[in-house]
Order: structure tokens, then sequence, then C-alpha cells
């Protein structure tokens, strides 16, 4: 069950460290030998995450190069507003109202 629940946290996104290491220092304080099977869980957690960094979209972009994507972007959606209002406004179309 441990597993799916990890596997679930992270095709979700969940990268939360911390209940990790607070699972390791619990080990710790017990001498418990359960330590190097948390040190292993936070390992593959922190491999995940950087999986996930790497898979990101945009990651192989300069700094510059992501913010001129940024304002392309913005623009794009501001005309596509202006096109949208303008064509609300012309009402060619008769919407039928629901009896």
């Amino acid at each position: 069950m441990a597993t799916s629940q990890s596997k679930q946290e992270s095709e979700n996104g969940d990268c939360s460290f911390l209940p990790l290491v607070h699972d390791i220092i619990k080990c710790m304080d017990k001498d418990s030998q359960d330590v190097h099977q948390e040190l292993a869980k936070f390992k593959t957690r922190i491999q995940e995450a950087r999986e996930q960094i790497g898979a990101m979209p945009g990651i192989d972009m300069s700094p510059s190069e992501q913010q001129h994507e940024l304002e392309t972007l913005r623009e794009q959606v501001r005309t596509k507003n202006q096109l949208l209002q303008k064509y609300k406004t012309l009402c060619m179309f008769e919407v039928p109202k629901a009896s």
C-alpha cells in the first residue's frame, strides 16, 4: 500500500520531503533498523523530483527565452480575448432560449 501511495503522490506532483525526514528522525531516535529503508525512500523521492524537474516544459530554455515566450503567449491571449469580445458583440447567432 505504501508503494501505491508513493506512486500516487509522485503522479500528483507532491514532492514533500518533510514527512520522510520526520520518519528518518523517528527511526534514528528509536535506534531502529528501519532507518536504511527510510533513507532509501528519501533517495527515491529525491530522484523522482529530479526526473520531474528534468521533464518540465521549457527547462532547456534560458530565463530570458522563457520571459520572451511568456510575453508572446500573453500577447496571444490578449488578442484572442479581443477577438472573442468582438465576436460576442456582433450577435450574428440567435441562441434559442430554453423553455
